[in-house]
């Protein structure tokens, strides 16, 4: 990876978190880490450029199977002084089905943490609204090991991990308005973040404005439609819509999605490998979209990318998508 040419250090707005401890601050655009595990070398590379560039904030998961590759590269980077502390970053990652169970989420976090060289985390997120029986990470869960979630005693486990130290903030992925209702009903320390599937395709509108109005950030991912994904879709980089504003402002597609969704009051982690396009997805913060770019982007038609159906099982806890996905 040729960085020599490089010489432009972004500087990426923060969102102040609501229940985080120490009035914690999020950067609005993060590198995902969910890649395949062939890529870690390249993901610690990319890592140390996407901190030359000026990305604080990294998100990875237990299931990703990234976070001792993050840990080796944010180490390094320390090593090389790219940055001058850990307090200088923002570091996310998950707690998986398997372990989504009161007396085994602060065990799977000192396990992430271990992974990670770390001995905190800034935000640690319930990676979906479902548990399954107790093992080793992995995906796909069998569905006949799919259970349902314990929401009082996972999410009081993970408010003890916040109040142990071992993370700055807490948060949920993948759940509905009705389920993040749920948590509220009990939650002492609320939910900081909810991290989606989010994009000009699939605007997630209601959720939006019910964790504005919740005090949670919502955070998004697969912002460009994981394209690279078996599952992905160019349904987002294709669509026509999309093409003409980005070619009115001389941007790229995914230029003009990542600034639709920061417009939005949201956070955003995007996934790349590639310096040119890492840098290109930080260009998104000296230009503004107008009312009439607002007109066709809400014309879009809505639907989800990201298949769910792995969750849904006769003999689990949601029989339905819509069981799922409540709203």
């Amino acid at each position: 990876m040729d960085s020599s040419t490089q010489s432009t250090v972004f500087n990426i707005p923060k969102l102040k978190l609501s229940s985080s401890s120490g009035h914690l601050n999020m950067p609005v655009i993060g590198l995902g880490c969910a890649v395949d595990k062939s890529d870690t070398d390249a993901l610690k590379l990319a890592v140390l450029e996407a901190i030359k560039l000026g990305y604080r904030h990294f998100d990875t998961a237990a299931m990703y199977g990234t976070e001792k590759a993050l840990g080796e590269a944010i180490a390094e980077a320390l090593r090389l002084g790219l940055v001058s502390s850990r307090e200088q970053l923002f570091i996310t990652s998950k707690l998986w089905c398997q372990n989504a169970h009161r007396d085994h989420v602060i065990p799977a976090l000192k396990k992430s943490l271990s992974a990670l060289q770390m001995e905190y985390l800034d935000l640690y997120l319930v990676h979906w609204p479902i548990s399954s029986k107790p093992g080793e990470v992995g995906f796909p869960v069998p569905k006949e090991d799919l259970l349902p979630m314990d929401y009082r005693g996972v999410w009081e486990a993970m408010e003890e991990s916040q109040m142990l130290g071992l993370t700055k903030s807490i948060g949920l992925s993948n759940f509905s308005c009705k389920k993040i209702e749920t948590i509220l009903t009990f939650a002492t320390i609320p939910p900081s973040i909810n991290q989606v599937e989010m994009h000009p395709v699939w605007q997630q509108r209601k959720l939006i404005e019910f964790c504005k109005a919740k005090g949670i950030i919502v955070t998004a991912y697969s912002p460009l439609g994981a394209v690279e994904k078996i599952y992905g879709s160019n349904q987002v980089l294709e669509n026509e819509a999309l093409k003409e504003i980005a070619k009115a402002y001389g941007k790229t597609v995914a230029q003009v999605s990542l600034r639709w969704i920061v417009e939005q009051g949201a956070t955003v982690v995007v996934k790349s490998l590639n310096l040119e396009r890492m840098k290109q997805n930080l260009g998104i913060f000296d230009w503004k979209l107008t009312d009439d770019d607002y007109d066709k982007i809400n014309q879009i038609p809505q639907h989800r990318l990201i298949p769910s159906d792995f969750w849904v099982s006769p003999q689990g806890p949601f029989k339905t998508l819509e069981e799922l996905w409540d709203d």
